[in-house]
């Protein structure tokens, strides 16, 4: 019954101060909100990313001229941009010397391009890839119509296309593709095949791309001044990853002659270290996010600590009372602490659903999946009863140790 007194008790204090309490929940609120919905916001974001980033397929990585994400200052942005290109030749020697992968595949993008179709035409955003046969496994896409390329394709140098969902949908609303002739810089390519869609992850489709062969957009494309391709690597098992990245490796340096002793010239990533790299820097924010909300929740002890000084000064002959007829010491100290625990968890529920909600919402205009950070939940649950406990006893326990006679007199 004390608890359920105490509770009572907490409530009628808020409801005969209201905007006193509103005011001071109001830290409470912010404090728990900012970094529930930061966390919210980051989980969202981590989900997106682990799905958006594991394009590749399994037991998969990738060989590039530069690092995916490119941390650091201007020197060592630098350092990347005078690396030589990973060109066609070298991924072709790769591919000839290799023996431990299953699959090698090169591919070399072109960037945005428009796609035209008789009087449609897609917005100038579409990716233009040049691949090998290799690249539907690597890549995790599949064909839901007609046919992929093969190296007599590529060889010839055929004028063909493969076509994702997205283009499909702007370009051929009405209209089987296979078999039409889509133009793109000028050059017409056939279309043979289809993708399977694979959706969007953090506002990034996976099916606005066209493929062709590989030395088709070599011929085609041959006065570039610097572009560098890709080169996709599967190993045969998943326990054979490691070895095949060391095999792989090793082939690289040989191919493009890096002297015994240098770094790479080149990177390695898989979804895996993609995934970790983005773990790394979304973790700053989680501290920074931390760091302001503990400040704000201090803030809010604070003014908890203010409120319940004066609820003690205006309660003092209730106090009073309630000691003359037999209430302990002790019962007066757990009554204005657990006014003080039931005020900081309240705004703490508050704070959290908002948090929730605003956290899903932003997440929800950057295509990310509806998370609720649970562990969170219960470290703000958690925080916000230490922040009463803390800032609820020296009142609590200034109340405890007052005089009932002098109680009794107060007016």
């Amino acid at each position: 019954m004390n608890l359920k007194e105490s509770l009572i008790s907490a409530l009628q204090s808020i409801r005969s101060n209201k905007l006193r309490a509103s005011l001071t929940l109001l830290g409470i609120i912010i404090g728990v909100f900012s970094i529930i919905g930061v966390m919210t916001l980051l989980d969202a974001l981590q989900k997106g990313l682990d799905s958006g980033l594991s394009q590749l397929g399994s037991n998969t990585f990738q060989v590039q001229k530069n690092p995916v994400m490119m941390m650091g200052g201007p020197g060592r942005q630098r350092k990347y941009e005078r690396r030589r290109d990973i060109t066609m030749d070298e991924g072709y020697r790769l591919k000839e010397l290799a023996t431990l992968p299953k699959l090698v595949g090169l591919e070399d993008w072109l960037g945005a391009k428009v796609i035209k179709y008789d009087k449609y035409q897609t917005n100038p955003n579409v990716s233009l890839g040049g691949v090998t046969p290799e690249f539907l496994e690597a890549n995790s896409y599949t064909l839901s119509d007609g046919r992929f390329f093969t190296e007599n394709d590529i060889n010839s140098e055929r004028r063909i296309a493969v076509v994702g969902f997205d283009v499909v949908e702007k370009i051929f609303p009405f209209t089987n593709p296979l078999g039409k002739e889509i133009v793109i810089d000028g050059n017409k390519f056939e279309i043979v095949g289809l993708l399977v869609p694979k959706g969007a992850s953090l506002g990034q489709s996976s099916d606005n791309l066209v493929l062709v062969p590989i030395k088709t957009i070599d011929k085609l494309y041959t006065g570039r001044k610097r572009h560098s391709i890709n080169i996709t690597v599967t190993s045969q098992t998943k326990e054979m990853l490691d070895e095949t990245v060391e095999h792989v490796i090793g082939l690289m340096r040989q191919v493009r002659r890096v002297p015994p002793g240098e770094d790479n010239d080149f990177e390695i990533f898989s979804n895996e270290s993609l995934i970790k790299e983005a773990n790394n820097f979304t973790k700053y924010f989680k501290y920074g996010a931390g760091v302001i909300s503990f400040i704000a929740l201090v803030a809010a002890g604070i003014g908890i600590m203010n409120i319940m000084l004066v609820t003690v000064t205006e309660r003092t002959k209730e106090i009073g009372i309630r000691m003359a007829i037999g209430a302990k010491r002790s019962n007066i100290l757990s009554q204005f602490l657990f006014e003080a625990i039931f005020l900081c968890e309240f705004g703490g529920v508050a704070g959290i659903i908002l948090g929730i909600g605003a956290g899903n919402i932003l997440g929800a205009v950057l295509n990310t999946p509806v998370t609720i950070p649970y562990d969170w939940v219960v470290i703000g649950l958690i925080v916000c009863s230490a922040i009463g406990i803390l800032f609820g006893t020296y009142p609590a326990y200034k109340a405890a140790k007052l005089n009932p006679i002098d109680a009794l007199r107060y007016e």
